[in-house]
């Protein structure tokens, strides 16, 4: 999931298809419908900004994949549920055809939302035939079978974040859920600790039987020094002591571009933070609600993310510090936030937790690293138009590990490479330092 969501060829053995495979797929779209029922029709078709798509776009979008790349290939005598919908809902695939432009996604008012959730019924019920076909199918279909699962799950982690930009543009704060009746906002976290990673060469990249995106490969050896890593994310009252300290207004911390950014844009807090009063309140899926100072600060660019970290006395990590200290220290208790948590926002971590089970790795907030996406050695871009989407992206982008709350728990690892732009802050993206 990046800025463009994006699916690639299966690169590992895929699961051997069994009668698992309807409910897999079944429970998979229901989470999709789901994030989209607290909504009105009006809020389907809403397009702020570019990165941002329509929640209506993403839901057609989603059956388009499994129309295009598994019915139309694998089905006897399909017939697609309407010619056009390859020209509204392709996303940026130029092997299949010209498209809508992706600024223009909020323009499509037709078809209505009703004819898009037909659409998916229609795609649903006919996936369902094609899936009692399973035993005499090839092995490429399992193949994208798989891949248009985890597609679809990286566009509902779009669609929360998406969701949440969509609403906090309007003057009303409208709340998609409900606040928690019980919530009240920490007012402290754990002190952060230094994890001690082992450097010298090390393994990197997916390994196993298990699902990867072809980024995640060839698997290789790299070198590092010794660091250290913070055991967890950084909080929302570390970040506002910088706020406070006025690092928004001394460019001895920032990168030329992220200066230049920040006074143009007239930056003075992260994105969705609202000062009133004299109070810091941030907007939420829940609405605007007091800041809760011990959660992990999110919602930041990398230029935000780096000058945080030069005004602090430390860095931000590479991704091969952060995939080796990943293997490391990755703990199998205290299991981070995630989409199925149904919060939608990072959880603090309780003031007396254990410092060694705190590292909030998997889950929470993507962190950015100080490492351009670019292939691995050895890497091949994949033929065909599976092969357009991640390869192509491999220049001017920086890397993100680790998952958000709203990343399905299912669909993250820690060898999973995330990428944006380094202005970009509608997602979930947060902290960590090293030295």
């Amino acid at each position: 999931m990046s800025t463009t969501a994006s699916p690639t060829t299966v690169t590992t053995t895929p699961t051997t298809l069994n009668t698992n495979w309807l409910t897999r797929y079944q429970a998979v779209r229901e989470q999709s419908v789901a994030l989209c029922h607290p909504l009105l029709a009006e809020d389907t078709v809403v397009q702020p900004t570019l990165d941002v798509s329509p929640p209506k776009w993403h839901l057609a979008h989603m059956s388009w994949f499994f129309e295009t790349f598994l019915l139309r290939e694998y089905l006897p005598g399909y017939t697609v549920f309407h010619p056009e919908y390859a020209y509204l809902f392709n996303s940026y695939y130029n092997s299949l055809g010209s498209r809508v432009n992706r600024a223009d996604r909020g323009t499509i008012s037709r078809p209505p939302l009703a004819d898009v959730y037909a659409y998916r019924a229609h795609v649903d019920a006919h996936m369902a035939q094609l899936l009692a076909l399973a035993d005499t199918l090839p092995a490429t279909f399992a193949e994208l079978f798989e891949l248009g699962l985890q597609h679809e799950q990286q566009h509902q982690e779009l669609l929360a974040t998406d969701i949440k930009y969509i609403l906090s543009t309007s003057p009303l704060a409208p709340a998609y859920l409900p606040a928690p009746a019980d919530q009240k906002p920490a007012t402290s976290a754990p002190a952060a600790t230094w994890l001690p990673v082992t450097g010298g060469i090390q393994r990197m990249g997916h390994e196993g039987t298990g699902f990867c995106f072809d980024n995640e490969l060839p698997v290789h050896d790299t070198y590092v020094a010794d660091f250290e890593l913070q055991n967890r994310l950084v909080t929302n009252a570390e970040y506002l002591e910088f706020i406070q300290a006025g690092g928004y207004k001394d460019f001895r911390y920032w990168l030329g571009e992220g200066w230049e950014l920040v006074q143009r844009e007239g930056w003075q807090a992260p994105l969705y933070w609202v000062e009133r009063d004299g109070q810091w309140l941030r907007f939420t899926h829940h609405g605007l609600q007091p800041l809760n100072m011990a959660a992990p600060v999110t919602q930041i660019s990398f230029y935000e993310a780096d000058a945080y970290a030069q005004w602090s006395g430390h860095r931000l990590p590479t991704e091969q510090e952060w995939e080796i200290a990943a293997r490391q220290f990755q703990p199998t208790t205290a299991a981070g936030t995630f989409l199925e948590s149904g919060l939608f926002d990072p959880q603090p971590l309780p003031a007396d937790a254990d410092p060694s089970q705190c590292h909030q790795l998997l889950g929470d907030a993507w962190e950015w690293t100080y490492s351009p996406y670019h292939p691995y050695p050895g890497y091949q871009r994949a033929a065909g138009a599976l092969g357009e989407y991640n390869g192509k992206f491999m220049v001017n982008q920086l890397v993100l590990r680790g998952g958000s709350c709203a990343t399905p728990e299912s669909h993250i690892r820690p060898t999973y490479r995330n990428f944006f732009h380094a202005d970009k802050r509608w997602q979930f993206t947060g902290i960590r330092l090293a030295r």
